[in-house]
């Protein structure tokens, strides 16, 4: 891990820092804080977001598309899971879902199948091609990722990941 101290050293202020100020500024009450937090991860995980799309358009897959494989080939060998199973990991419809099975279906990337266990189900299962795809994608995802996380020491990515969990932890949990 590459500490990258010079984007950290170089930057004071940012739009964000402009539209605090401007709600500071036009409503003195309101206290705006939350926006320099929120404000950041929204834009932080849209720049990053588009950035690995770009990256797996490489392997003619989208993020939606990336997330299947990538939910397979978390699942361990034989990367076989139910429909079912893979939407509610993704939080899909199963509309939504089927869709993306579709297309990466067609691609040769995932194979359909029935289910042994039950006959009215179907297993969705990593071709090797998938997995191929799938592992260098998420090399290539990660190396962007990598490029921005590095600026920061591996101390303050650690505590940075602490942080963020916490957060994550009470807005799911609905603030309580």
């Amino acid at each position: 891990m590459r500490h990258n101290p010079d984007v950290a050293e170089r930057v004071t202020r940012d739009d964000v820092d402009g539209i605090v100020a401007q709600w500071q500024r036009e409503r003195p009450g309101m206290r705006p804080e939350p926006m320099a937090v929120f404000g950041r991860i929204y834009r932080l995980a849209r720049l990053i977001g588009d950035g690995q799309e770009r990256v797996y358009a490489r392997w003619g897959i989208g993020r939606g598309e990336f997330d299947v494989l990538a939910a397979l080939r978390r699942s361990g060998t034989p990367y076989t899971l139910a429909p079912k199973a893979l939407s509610a990991s993704l939080m899909l419809t199963s509309g939504g879902m089927t869709g993306r099975l579709d297309r990466l279906e067609r691609a040769g990337l995932v194979r359909r199948s029935p289910d042994p266990a039950d006959r009215r189900g179907l297993q969705v299962t990593l071709t090797e091609t998938g997995r191929q795809v799938v592992e260098e994608a998420a090399d290539a995802g990660l190396a962007v990722q990598r490029r921005v996380l590095d600026t920061l020491p591996p101390d303050d990515q650690d505590r940075l990941a602490d942080l963020l969990r916490t957060l994550l932890a009470a807005a799911t949990d609905g603030g309580r």
